[in-house]
């Protein structure tokens, strides 16, 4: 079996953050509907979600994508070819030796799953083979992580704020001074497989 379709651990290298909130789900279908389950990382996503009900997030979402997605679950640890979305109430973030760790601490940016728990953390597990990726909403969130991804050597993309359902993340993204692309949505998946490919030096 060709080991890229094996989803085996050692084959992913390099891992893609996204965050996204107000417009979200739209934006998410953009983007995985470019990625075909032979790329070489896995995504987790901090996707804003209502915490007092059940989400239908990967039933939205699997139909658009031939990765695999599910909602992230403790001591996971992320294979090529998948996507792990933070669930309900809870914030995602990355453990030593890149384990999924579910946290219930407190909001950040009034939100939970929020980016910034995210992206900090992977940053620490991943450093430069992590790409960050903000995609529409309504707040700041992601601004602080991307520093984060940024400080630790890996790679930032933003969705254009002309062309987001909502600018406010983006734009407090790029107020940071800190993000190598600003792009469309419908350009960041194929810059995504550029850049993951380059990352696995192919």
């Amino acid at each position: 079996m060709d080991s890229r379709h094996a989803h085996d651990p050692d084959d992913r290298c390099a891992t893609v953050m996204v965050a996204s909130s107000a417009g979200g789900i739209q934006g998410l279908k953009t983007l995985l509907g470019g990625l075909d389950a032979g790329l070489r990382a896995a995504l987790l996503v901090a996707q804003h979600l209502r915490r007092s009900r059940q989400t239908r997030i990967v039933d939205v979402l699997s139909p658009c994508t031939s990765l695999s997605v599910k909602l992230a679950e403790e001591g996971e640890i992320p294979t090529a070819g998948s996507v792990y979305i933070a669930p309900p109430d809870h914030h995602l973030c990355v453990r030593a030796g890149g384990v999924l760790s579910l946290s219930k601490e407190d909001p950040v940016n009034y939100a939970r799953p929020a980016a910034d728990p995210l992206f900090a953390s992977a940053s620490q597990a991943y450093g430069p083979l992590l790409i960050g990726c903000v995609l529409t909403g309504s707040d700041g969130d992601g601004a602080r992580g991307v520093e984060a991804v940024k400080g630790r050597g890996g790679l930032v993309i933003v969705e254009d704020p002309a062309t987001a359902a909502f600018h406010g993340m983006p734009k407090a993204a790029i107020e940071t001074g800190q993000v190598d692309f600003v792009c469309p949505a419908e350009d960041i998946t194929p810059l995504i497989r550029q850049l993951v490919e380059r990352a696995c030096g192919s």
